[in-house]
């Protein structure tokens, strides 16, 4: 049996082994985790936020993704100074990541340094803080200073602002449903497309006429199945495209009419020919030359053609009214019926002297 202080040795040796196994366990995990080592130096960073997000104490604080310390404190500040960001979060990261984090130039400083923004690891993930430095200037932070901060859109942000979208949205369903319910119940035009069977019965019998047409068509029966049946009028049609090749063969070779117009050189020249006279005479026209000129450019050969047209018009008038002996002529039916008289007793008279000359023609003479 052992004795007493051999139990109390084998107890101690227990309780040294359980704490060099929970010390070497803890920095493991913070090895694993990426969590800066407690013994490492440290040095404090202020950032101030309009709301905290849910941010805790202990939280990581990470530059591009890697975890370079952790939150030490969240605070609300009662400073006029910081109404709009009364949130202070108190940060220690590594010293071996400080010349990475940089204060802004000495003109600008906390403008141009590295900003921290509050960050959610994924939609319902814990709050974190990020630091970017990828537009950073100046030298690296030092042990208290504020880093400049840019607001992040939260959850409850994208949520407000996705309100009125989704009311839209339910506005749309509403509308949706309303349309589906109408053409359930046979309304509107979709309505009666849908449910109705006449117009069900009706499609039936178009497509089975379509169905009867285009079997007629496969057979040769009607027009459009002798278009395309018929080996006459394939023939008839091959033949036609062959006059057609052959009449455009015959054009471009210089025959007929129509490729004398095209291919005949003397054609040409007689055409250019006669334009070139075509112009001339119209230059001689523009400029007042031969009667045609005269009329386009020579004012009082213009006036006298106008007189000229006026009497003629004057003339033409009187004769339709029947006034002087032209107008008589024309308008008195008198004259007409004498002319008409004398022509036929000169006629019988001619006549008379034909069937009985001797009476007409006798001299007789008287001597005194």
């Amino acid at each position: 049996m052992p004795s007493q202080q051999q139990v109390k040795w084998s107890q101690l040796r227990v309780g040294i082994t359980v704490l060099v196994a929970s010390i070497t366990l803890a920095v493991l995990i913070f090895v694993m985790s990426g969590t800066v080592s407690p013994f490492s130096r440290k040095i404090a960073l202020r950032a101030y936020f309009e709301n905290a997000a849910g941010l805790v104490k202990g939280a990581p604080v990470r530059l591009a993704g890697v975890d370079i310390g952790n939150v030490d404190a969240v605070h609300y500040v009662n400073d006029p100074k910081r109404k709009s960001t009364p949130v202070e979060v108190v940060m220690k990261i590594s010293s071996h990541h400080q010349n990475e984090v940089l204060r802004g130039t000495a003109a600008n400083q906390y403008k141009d340094g590295s900003l921290a923004t509050l960050e959610t690891a994924g939609v319902l993930g814990a709050t974190f803080v990020d630091i970017d430095s990828s537009k950073a200037t100046g030298p690296p932070v030092k042990d208290g200073d504020e880093l400049k901060t840019t607001e992040s859109p939260g959850v409850q942000d994208v949520l407000k602002a996705s309100q009125g979208t989704i009311e839209n949205l339910n506005t749309i369903l509403n509308k949706v449903n309303s349309i589906v319910d109408t053409i359930q119940n046979g309304n509107g035009t979709i309505g009666k497309i849908i449910n109705d069977p006449e117009l069900y019965n009706r499609a039936t019998v178009t497509v089975a006429q379509l169905q009867k047409l285009t079997t007629q068509i496969n057979d040769g029966k009607g027009t459009i199945g002798k278009l395309l049946s018929s080996d006459e009028l394939y023939d008839k049609f091959n033949d036609s495209v062959t006059k057609l090749d052959q009449i455009v063969n015959d054009i471009n070779a210089g025959k007929g009419n129509a490729g004398k117009l095209l291919k005949d050189e003397q054609l040409y020249n007689n055409i250019n020919q006669t334009t070139a006279k075509i112009r001339d005479l119209m230059n001689d026209i523009d400029a007042g030359q031969g009667t045609l000129g005269l009329l386009a450019k020579n004012k009082e050969y213009a006036a006298k053609i106008d007189r000229l047209t006026t009497n003629l018009e004057q003339i033409s008038n009187r004769l339709a009214a029947g006034e002087g002996s032209a107008g008589l002529l024309l308008r008195d039916p008198r004259l007409y019926n004498n002319a008409d008289q004398m022509l036929i007793e000169s006629r019988n008279l001619v006549k008379a002297i034909r069937e009985n000359p001797k009476k007409y023609l006798t001299i007789h003479f008287k001597i005194f």
